[in-house]
């Protein structure tokens, strides 16, 4: 893609759409430090209703995961 010539708009947008005084990334560090997002596939998102049942099954499987590897290093 080229870029526009200073002072060209681009014909898609609206004229009241006014981007001349906008910051390019002014919050992209913030919001990339609060964002963890993890994609699951189709087939475990389809056993999980809802984000909060997807991390209780996460904190038990830690749980179970932490008791069994204290087990095994006495």
């Amino acid at each position: 893609m080229k870029k526009e010539a200073k002072g060209e708009r681009d014909p898609d947008l609206l004229g009241e759409y006014d981007f001349s005084q906008g910051v390019r990334g002014k919050y992209a560090k913030r919001y990339a430090e609060g964002t963890n997002v993890v994609v699951l596939a189709p087939d475990v998102a389809a056993v999980f209703p809802d984000a909060e049942s997807v991390n209780d099954a996460l904190r038990a499987l830690v749980q179970i995961v932490r008791r069994n590897s204290s087990k095994a290093n006495p």
